[in-house]
């Protein structure tokens, strides 16, 4: 029997700092962006489109960051593996995460590339067009990881973003391992169409090897993973392969099949959409913190939607907002 964890979720993920400023869609356009999409870029090209935003904020981002920066605000208690570079940076982002209360003791990189970012130019319609220069974040190497800690959690939360690279994406089999060793559960994030484009067939294996036990994803991610255009269609395909699968609608709610339990909630009405920077992260934050207190899979559901609702309010993919005191009524009631 496996012993009580220390953690409840320890996640490996990109570290990244965003930079995000507003933007008109004719900004989009002359700069040649894929509006709402995320696009991989080049060091030079990410100076070209730093150079060209307006005023901007900085705050440290990352897809799974921005999960545990959620989970942590709601309690939980997390830990990040994720590699930065020996800049100023990599020194933002580890204060960032830290003074988040989050444990953090990946070594910083001494060598080029840079610490990651992504340049997130924000239109009138709260869309998020985001390029991503990955520096530093995929050179994660294997031996950074303390199976130790991965252990000491009661969930291993991986980002399907860094499936990409190729040393990371090593570090991630190898951390599925020491999870599974320790009879902890593994949750992964399908993040991006373009991943599914190019990792769809590893992404497959895993879930035909039971490897993966919670299985997030949007439905264009859904769709992109199992060829099926319509919806229900691509739920009925996959969730008989999954433990636990999460699927996001955006304004239409979401959608979670668990051991052949379904539920479904709305989304939780905002009044203005300023950004949805980190809606999925959030809503994986409400929902794992759900999860890890043996909620009923409804509940998880609820919980994910206020936690998204709240991240689309204002700019950034970190909360603002009290989220214990956002989820304490649903709390108080189970």
């Amino acid at each position: 029997m496996a012993t009580p964890p220390r953690f409840d979720v320890v996640a490996i993920g990109n570290a990244i700092v965003d930079v995000m400023a507003p933007a008109s869609d004719g900004d989009v356009e002359r700069l040649g962006l894929a509006k709402g999409g995320m696009t991989l870029v080049d060091e030079p090209r990410a100076q070209e489109l730093y150079a060209a935003m307006g005023p901007a904020r900085e705050i440290s981002g990352g897809s799974a960051a921005n999960t545990l920066a959620g989970l942590a605000a709601l309690g939980a208690q997390c830990a990040f593996i994720g590699q930065v570079a020996d800049d100023q940076l990599g020194e933002v982002f580890a204060h960032d995460i830290r003074a988040g209360g989050i444990g953090f003791a990946t070594a910083p990189r001494a060598a080029q590339p840079a610490t990651a970012r992504c340049l997130i130019f924000v239109t009138p319609d709260g869309q998020r067009t985001m390029n991503t220069f990955l520096g530093a974040s995929q050179f994660l190497p294997a031996d950074a990881l303390d199976d130790a800690l991965i252990a000491d959690a009661a969930v291993l939360y991986l980002e399907g973003y860094l499936w990409d690279p190729a040393e990371p994406r090593e570090a991630m089999r190898r951390a599925i391992a020491a999870a599974r060793g320790a009879g902890r559960t593994v949750a992964f994030t399908l993040s991006d169409s373009f991943v599914i484009a190019r990792h769809g067939d590893d992404f497959r294996a895993l879930i035909a090897d039971h490897a993966i036990d919670i299985l997030f994803a949007n439905e264009h991610e859904l769709a992109a993973l199992t060829g099926e255009a319509d919806f229900h269609a691509g739920i009925a395909a996959l969730a008989p392969h999954v433990p636990t699968l999460v699927v996001t609608r955006s304004e239409q709610g979401a959608h979670a099949v668990s051991h052949g339990q379904a539920a479904h909630v709305a989304a939780v009405p905002v009044a203005h959409v300023v950004d949805t920077t980190g809606a999925g992260d959030l809503f994986a934050a409400g929902f794992l913190f759900g999860h890890v207190r043996g909620l009923p899979l409804e509940t998880c559901l609820q919980l994910g939607a206020i936690c998204a609702g709240e991240i689309i309010t204002h700019y950034g993919a970190r909360p603002e907002a009290d989220l214990k005191a956002l989820t304490a009524d649903l709390l108080s009631a189970r």
